[in-house]
């Protein structure tokens, strides 16, 4: 076990600083220990820069009276080659007489001036402590918040990006976190979806916020709808086309809910404050069922289904719409059928009776292949 000499030759008063730390403490939540250690190590490099040192250097702060003490750090040798490390035997022992080859004498130092310098440097720690732990305060409190809505008021708007002042921070919403019928001004105050939290270069938060994505409209159905906010009312899947239309799948486990007229509302007016908020975007309000036909048929709403296909292994649905129904059921640009692709988890082909039929009879008018009349059986003669 190695052994250490210490001697006291120099202590710096710092009970002010101790009460400082204190305070620190109890007001933010800063450890006092945490903010010593800090101290202590800044201290190191203090005096080696001021003292111009190559020693090894140990430096302790009272933990209640605030004392600061420096000490060498030696080696105890035979024979002396760097001063600056080591310690011959005999000096050592008029240190310490327990000390052997091989302990390390810490030898207490006394510079001048040196109580100035730690103030200072003390002082200096503690700003930039204090402003770490703002900083990893303020990320806490934000990556806590992530998946939720805030507001704030518009501070630039240039097309390409918007920021947002949420108060303790700015927030940044991108170009493709934006819903493209929307046009933002400076002073607006809107709401977004806390989409992502990261840590800066300086360890500041940045915060990106959405109101493009199909979270936020989740989001939203979850704060206007209490069954939803309390789990009566699972949101099964949502899918976006911000701006333009949303199909939202609901289910209640209680028979005597109706998930779909608890989140309209009486007279729509649950669903129309969601519409509000969206700036008139459409949305479908779908009742989920675990039979996929059953679900896919309600997802493709308003268009009326007349049969679903299902091919569980590719999960592939081949749908079949009255004739008058085909271009409702595929919508404008084939929204109708994309969200409901997406809603449901399910690739869909939709064809109208008609083209089903021709496709049928097509098939049934088709030559049979040399392989299938391989396949046919020999007739008895």
């Amino acid at each position: 076990m190695k052994k250490t000499a210490k001697t006291s030759m120099l202590a710096i008063d710092n009970t002010e600083l101790i009460l400082a730390l204190q305070e620190l403490e109890k007001e933010r939540g800063i450890k006092k220990e945490y903010l010593l250690e800090a101290i202590e190590t800044a201290l190191v490099t203090a005096y080696k820069r001021n003292f111009d040192s190559e020693e090894n250097v140990k430096i302790t702060m009272d933990k209640e009276t605030g004392e600061v003490h420096i000490y060498a750090l030696k080696d105890v040798v035979d024979t002396v080659e760097n001063a600056n490390l080591e310690i011959s035997l005999d000096d050592a022992k008029k240190i310490n007489k327990k000390l052997e080859i091989g302990d390390k004498a810490e030898i207490e130092l006394a510079p001048k001036n040196f109580g100035r310098i730690a103030a200072q440097t003390a002082k200096q720690v503690i700003v930039q402590k204090i402003r770490e732990e703002s900083r990893n305060v303020l990320f806490d409190e934000f990556y806590n918040r992530k998946g939720e809505i805030v507001s704030g008021i518009v501070q630039k708007a240039d097309g390409n990006i918007v920021v947002l002042d949420l108060g303790k921070l700015e927030a940044v919403m991108p170009a493709k976190e934006q819903i493209p019928t929307e046009h933002y001004h400076v002073n607006d105050k809107i709401r977004a979806y806390v989409l992502q939290v990261e840590k800066g270069l300086k360890g500041s938060p940045q915060v990106t916020v959405s109101r493009s994505c199909a979270d936020f409209v989740r989001k939203l159905f979850e704060l206007e709808i209490p069954e939803i906010y309390e789990g009566v009312i699972e949101i099964k899947s949502v899918s976006r086309d911000a701006g333009s239309r949303s199909k939202v799948a609901v289910y209640s486990p209680n028979e005597n809910i109706d998930p779909v007229g608890s989140c309209v509302g009486q007279k729509g007016i649950r669903i129309q404050n969601i519409i509000n908020e969206l700036n008139g975007e459409k949305i479908d309000v779908i009742e989920w069922n675990e039979d996929p036909s059953i679900f896919i048929s309600a997802a493709l709403l308003p268009a009326q289904v007349m049969a679903v296909d299902i091919h569980e292994e590719e999960k592939f649905a081949q749908v079949i719409v009255p004739d008058d129904q085909l271009s409702l059921a595929i919508g404008k640009s084939g929204q109708n059928a994309r969200l409901s692709a997406r809603l449901t988890g399910w690739k869909i082909d939709i064809k109208s009776e008609s083209q089903f039929r021709e496709m049928i009879e097509k098939s049934a008018e088709e030559p049979e292949t040399d392989e299938q009349l391989e396949e046919q059986p020999e007739s008895e003669e």
